[in-house]
């Protein structure tokens, strides 16, 4: 079987949880079929069983609106996806940004449709800011027209199962739940405090730990606001980058710099770091925290647990389905609902409930330890990925059988 994986990211160009997911799926399903990747990039590598082809943006287009610049790039990209395949029996998308290629290569070449659903637009409205209301029109309609193509779905967690059948009304017999995963082998306890000393972190201060892009849906501006909250003399350590925005890069910049007036301790780091060293951070931080607005699944989770670490995480998406509460961490109930129910002056009952589950591991090192050796144990139990990418073989195998016996959907 050889099976077109089309993708925004591809190594060495990660920058979030779907890089991720496809990094380490594409490196274990190459032992059951042949892969043929499509990313946005300079790839051009080819190792067994698998060759990785990396597209640029070819027309020069100026939009009235910039930032529509950010819909007609992957458009552009996914035309030329489309031309170069040839001799795959099965297409797997992941993310819009590959929806467009994925749709006509199925039509040119007759060959099943997969998807995974790793977010959906329609639960992300604050992606106008980047790219623009027109912009997130586009884009949403495109993951639309996507879904409703598809001859099978996987959703990375029984929430996305159900969000992707309400909003896009896919059967539930072409929906199947496969997690996400993660390598316990290199996430594993690693310390070393001159990595912590390098970033100017205390190895003699607990600390809580951040890792994500700075974009409203990972809820940075809940964790900085929540500082007041924290017990005294903890450290807050930030890994925070790729703003989806200038102004939200601004906002958080002016926020971070406030609470610095009221206390010591909150580091920065904007750098994306290689994860030989955040594997050191995951290791040496107190507890983890994940305070996001939407999360379909939560990979940063699965990578802080596989370190020994608990995670304090908001109720939302997928993630009550990786932190089992009151064992691997805790979870608080995202309250109001919406981004856009948060003021951004009076700290909300969210901000002051995260900040309460933290402070109990905060002063709470045994139980923090504790928690973190039963989140490791959790991380290696249910989330390997050679079973992942089983599972997900056997389901290309089902849907290409489908397929042949229905014939091309409308």
């Amino acid at each position: 079987m050889k099976v077109a994986l089309l993708t925004n990211e591809f190594p060495p160009d990660i920058y979030g949880g779907a890089g991720i997911h496809i990094q380490y799926l594409s490196k274990e399903l190459r032992k059951f079929c042949s892969v043929e990747a499509r990313a946005f990039g300079n790839q051009n590598d080819t190792e067994e069983n698998l060759h990785a082809l990396g597209f640029s943006k070819k027309l020069d287009l100026s939009p009235a609106d910039s930032r529509f610049s950010k819909i007609l790039k992957p458009l552009d990209i996914n035309l030329q996806w489309a031309a170069s395949l040839n001799d795959i029996d099965i297409l797997h998308c992941h993310t819009w940004y590959s929806h467009f290629g994925g749709v006509l290569a199925s039509k040119l070449l007759q060959k099943p449709l997969i998807l995974t659903t790793h977010s959906l637009e329609p639960h992300r409205p604050w992606k106008a800011e980047q790219l623009g209301a027109g912009g997130y029109a586009m884009s949403t309609w495109i993951e639309r027209t996507a879904y409703e193509s598809a001859d099978g779905v996987i959703a990375v967690s029984q929430g996305m199962k159900r969000d992707v059948m309400k909003l896009y009304g896919v059967p539930e017999d072409r929906v199947h739940v496969i997690y996400n995963g993660i390598d316990p082998e290199f996430y594993s306890p690693t310390f070393d405090n001159s990595i912590l000393e390098k970033y100017g972190i205390s190895p003699n201060k607990p600390f809580v730990l951040f890792v994500g892009r700075i974009t409203r849906q990972k809820g940075i501006s809940q964790l900085i606001r929540a500082i007041p909250y924290l017990t005294p003399n903890t450290q807050i350590v930030l890994c925070a980058g790729a703003p989806d925005t200038q102004e939200l890069a601004d906002e958080c910049k002016n926020l971070i710099e406030e609470e610095k007036k009221n206390r010591d301790g909150i580091i920065w780091i904007e750098e994306m770091m290689p994860h030989s060293e955040l594997r050191v951070l995951y290791s040496h931080a107190t507890v983890f925290a994940t305070p996001s607005l939407y999360e379909p699944f939560g990979i940063i989770n699965l990578e802080a647990m596989s370190c020994g670490t608990p995670v304090v995480g908001s109720a939302v998406g997928g993630i009550p389905e990786i932190i089992v509460d009151g064992e691997t961490g805790f979870l608080v109930p995202l309250e109001p609902k919406s981004e856009t129910d948060f003021d951004p002056i009076n700290p909300t009952k969210f901000q002051k409930d995260f900040a309460d589950k933290l402070n109990v591991f905060l002063t709470n090192p045994e139980l923090a330890k504790k928690m973190g050796e039963a989140s490791r144990k959790r991380a290696m139990d249910v989330f390997s990925w050679k079973a992942i990418a089983q599972e997900t073989y056997l389901f290309y195998q089902k849907v290409i059988e489908r397929y042949s016996k229905e014939g091309a959907r409308k």
